[in-house]
């Protein structure tokens, strides 16, 4: 369908600010422009409680954020561990406080907010180590945050997804923890040559908020460390088993470059026996879901991942 309205005025609105593009800029330079995204988010809503916490690692603290959901009854509650977008480059919890916000109240979950190291001062396997310590800690601890370990979900978007789809694998192959449920919105799944070729990639490379050159250079960033592109903790597309994760909700946007890797790795969970439902938002773009002020259907992809995620975890 045509590129939706809104997503083409938040485009027009961009350019006119007159930016360098994403590629062009250093990672601070990046970082500070996307500050303004922020009023995309909406206005924080009110919630039962927040609290920042430091989670010990071999590599130093993790810094998370815990958000307990309005109207939470009594507890134990469902637990989301989520990892937010950024190309492993940018964003902070912080940053996406709305956000989270929001998927706590409309899901019922406590939301475990993780802010992970970025590159390229950090890169592969950092930003991978404080999202496993992350889920490792949430389900040991899950009774003195008011969780309950057994309805344990991970999930992320873009660069987070590729986060949560990571320590799927990583729980099945180390034995646990179990994880009941998996997110992924619009999920970065492969930073092979090959993803490169897909449609997707050619077809909305240029002109849809992130490029192709975007893509490169952050994926240049967190793979500095001379990490194999192959490494199914980096490209989880490249796993040669899938089977035996977790369910799955795989949300993808139509004008978006992710677009067929995300659409593949839901494809390939579900041949692998995972139960799976992939959900394309056409006329979007990529990273409409962080947008609900501007765009009426980020709003309603919000509600249609909480309530997934209602059910997933009743």
């Amino acid at each position: 369908m045509p590129l939706d309205p809104q997503c083409q005025a938040l485009l027009g609105a961009i350019e006119s600010m007159g930016l360098p593009a994403f590629a062009d800029m250093t990672p601070e330079e990046t970082r500070a422009s996307v500050q303004g995204f922020t009023m995309l988010m909406g206005e924080p809503e009110e919630v039962v409680k927040v609290e920042d916490r430091q989670i010990p690692s071999p590599d130093g603290a993790v810094p998370v954020r815990i958000y307990t959901p309005a109207g939470a009854g009594p507890g134990p509650l469902p637990v989301l561990v989520w990892f937010h977008l950024g190309g492993f480059v940018f964003g902070s919890v912080g940053w996406v406080d709305a956000i989270t916000r929001a998927l706590a109240n409309r899901s019922g979950c406590i939301v475990v907010s993780v802010d992970y190291r970025l590159s390229p001062e950090h890169p592969y396997p950092a930003a991978r180590d404080d999202a496993w310590t992350a889920v490792t800690w949430v389900a040991t601890h899950a009774p003195e945050i008011g969780a309950d370990r057994d309805r344990l979900a991970v999930g992320g978007d873009s660069a987070g997804g590729n986060l949560a789809t990571v320590c799927c694998l990583m729980a099945r192959e180390q034995g646990g923890p179990s994880i009941a449920f998996q997110l992924l919105i619009y999920p970065s799944t492969d930073c092979t040559e090959g993803s490169f070729e897909l449609p997707s990639h050619k077809e909305n490379g240029e002109g849809y908020l992130i490029s192709n050159a975007d893509l490169r250079l952050w994926w240049g960033h967190y793979l500095s460390g001379g990490a194999n592109p192959a490494d199914p903790y980096l490209s989880p597309l490249q796993a040669a088993d899938l089977s035996g994760l977790p369910p799955a909700l795989v949300i993808t946007a139509e004008y978006d470059p992710l677009r067929d890797e995300g659409e593949e790795y839901g494809r390939r969970l579900a041949e692998s026996g995972v139960p799976t439902e992939v959900r394309r938002y056409d006329g979007q773009i990529h990273a409409f879901f962080v947008a609900p002020a501007v765009i009426e259907r980020a709003r309603e992809c919000m509600d249609d991942v909480a309530n997934t995620l209602r059910k997933a975890l009743t």
